[in-house]
């Protein structure tokens, strides 16, 4: 069972965006979910990084954790 935990900043880098932390905090300023929008839904992604967040989610893979955290800061 691989264990990795991965951060934010890997996260965003996984999906193709700047992956700083100032680059994370505009995104997160510029973007929300409304409450019941699951988060790969969201009409920000591109089809690619939709179903790399779903499929995460779906296989509990290592990128769940900075998944939800992702999904809670969405909903500010």
């Amino acid at each position: 069972m691989h264990t990795s935990v991965h951060t934010l900043n890997e996260l965003f880098s996984q999906l193709g965006l700047p992956s700083g932390d100032q680059d994370i905090h505009q995104f997160v300023k510029d973007h929300t979910l409304r409450p019941h929008t699951k988060l790969y839904k969201a009409d920000f992604w591109t089809p690619s990084q939709s179903g790399f967040i779903k499929e995460s989610w779906q296989d509990d893979s290592e990128w769940c954790q900075p998944i939800d955290y992702l999904d809670t800061l969405l909903r500010h």
